[in-house]
């Protein structure tokens, strides 16, 4: 005899394989928030800073995920409202930043812009393919997937920033897609709080 139901078991082992994969996720984004935000900072990168806080979120998204994998629909539901609004968060931090730079011109070094974006894309695919398969399982690993997702979209974007830099010697490629980037965040946190808010309609 196993100690549980069918349908018991596999509830606790699709919640130890969210977790699993949750812990492997969170850990490469706390390091890329780190490596990508000094990056940033040596490049004078708008664009650059927009893909560190995007990490940033991401790390505490996946904390906040993997706190509620094994509780009730609302309590992710809730959890996926705050990711939203970090996400909102993030979007006007870099809304700010991109002020400033436009008060304060500065031309980025777009080696480090191109290089780093790279190193970012190929930590963050990785994070896409181990959340891949969650993707459609509740509320809670949706969100997850929709970061991660955006993460991709993020380090095309700077890459794409570092070489029109390069070719036209301006900084203004930098800042229109900081902009960009600013837009999606701001689109993606609607969406999760869309989602979210519905979940808990369901729930009340």
């Amino acid at each position: 005899m196993s100690g549980c139901c069918n349908s018991s078991c596999s509830v606790d082992a699709l919640r130890q394989r969210q977790k699993g994969t949750l812990q492997i996720v969170l850990g490469i984004n706390a390091v890329m928030f780190v490596v990508i935000a000094v990056a940033a900072f040596y490049a004078n990168s708008s664009a650059l800073l927009a893909d560190s806080l995007d990490n940033l979120g991401d790390a505490l998204t996946y904390a906040l995920s993997l706190y509620v994998v094994s509780r009730s629909a609302r309590a992710k539901a809730k959890v996926a409202l705050f990711k939203g609004l970090l996400i909102f968060v993030a979007g006007c931090v870099v809304a700010g930043q991109i002020l400033y730079r436009l008060w304060v011109p500065g031309m980025p070094v777009f080696e480090l812009m191109g290089t780093f974006s790279l190193i970012a894309l190929a930590a963050n695919s990785v994070c896409l393919y181990l959340l891949w398969r969650h993707r459609h399982e509740d509320v809670n690993m949706s969100s997850v997937w929709e970061c991660s997702r955006n993460d991709i979209a993020t380090n095309l974007s700077v890459f794409i920033a570092a070489g029109a830099v390069w070719l036209t010697g301006s900084g203004w490629p930098d800042i229109l897609v900081a902009v960009g980037l600013v837009v999606l965040l701001m689109r993606s946190s609607l969406r999760v709080l869309s989602s979210a808010t519905a979940e808990l309609r369901r729930e009340h």
